[in-house]
């Protein structure tokens, strides 16, 4: 709803004087609404968005045009777009029927021209979006996007959608060995480096295990986590007749990384956090 008021003034010779104020309301029968088929967001996610244009009047509405600026903010005097369009996703249904893909008349922003809502009908447009390396990937970071309605004689109308970065760890293993040529009956070292790329820590609670079958097989093994000496079974359990070797659920634990947005380009920098689990033994 949208209220307006208006005042007239007279003019004479000698003054002027000015009327009453009067009042009045424009009922709008066009609604918009927004949703994120998801809360939450990773690094690179796509993220389908659904817009509904409800139309409660007794004519259609035609030529209409929706923008989405994409989450655009400001940023060392220029503008950021944290979500990026896919190309060819968008889908047009009128009363929950398929029809002809609108025109993408413009990417950045979004621009969708040519819709059309049928007189006491629904109008429902679908499209994808990319998260991109402007979109904070840390712990309490959002994307907001909001959508403009307008053309067709009507007042614009707007909706936004916000997801929310993902709270959770997210990990790699990377294992190598040294030295790379050994003799008979000589030592070896295998390095096991768990890294985390998320926003969140890998606690005990997440029961990380590495698990690894020897081959060779090694004797007489020592293991160490981040340089301190593990024992087994407390920490870890090996098997010297089939090689296997398994943490012990829990015992590696691995901090949240670290997330800064570089001054210049406004591109968020993620710097993972590592832990290193070493075991030597005679082959």
């Amino acid at each position: 709803m949208a209220i307006f008021t208006n005042q007239a003034t007279l003019s004479y010779t000698g003054g002027t004087v000015s009327s009453n104020v009067t009042t009045g309301e424009i009922l709008e029968v066009l609604s918009l609404t927004k949703t994120a088929v998801t809360d939450t967001y990773a690094a690179g996610d796509e993220i389908t968005y659904a817009l509904q244009i409800v139309n409660s009047g007794a004519a259609a509405f035609t030529a209409l045009t929706l923008t989405d600026d994409l989450g655009s903010y400001t940023f060392a005097e220029g503008t950021l777009q944290p979500l990026e369009y896919v190309a060819g996703s968008v889908k047009y249904f009128q009363n929950g029927v398929l029809q002809p893909a609108p025109t993408v008349a413009a990417t950045a922003p979004l621009t969708i021209t040519g819709i059309t809502v049928p007189a006491g009908g629904v109008a429902t447009l679908l499209y994808t979006a990319r998260i991109t390396g402007f979109a904070s990937p840390a712990s309490g970071g959002t994307v907001t996007n909001t959508a403009t309605l307008s053309g067709g004689g009507i007042t614009p109308i707007t909706a936004t959608a916000t997801v929310s970065a993902a709270d959770a760890p997210v990990l790699d293993l990377r294992k190598s060995v040294s030295p790379g040529v050994v003799a008979e009956n000589g030592q070896i070292t295998y390095t096991f480096t768990i890294e985390n790329r998320g926003n969140a820590p890998a606690s005990a609670t997440d029961n990380i295990v590495i698990t690894d079958a020897f081959n060779p097989i090694l004797s007489d093994i020592t293991v160490s986590y981040n340089g301190t000496a593990w024992q087994s079974p407390g920490e870890y359990t090996y098997d010297e007749a089939t090689g296997l070797f398994s943490t012990v659920p829990g015992a590696i634990t691995v901090p949240a990384a670290a997330f800064t947005q570089d001054p210049a380009t406004g591109l968020w920098q993620i710097t993972p956090s590592t832990v290193t689990l070493t075991v030597t033994g005679t082959v």
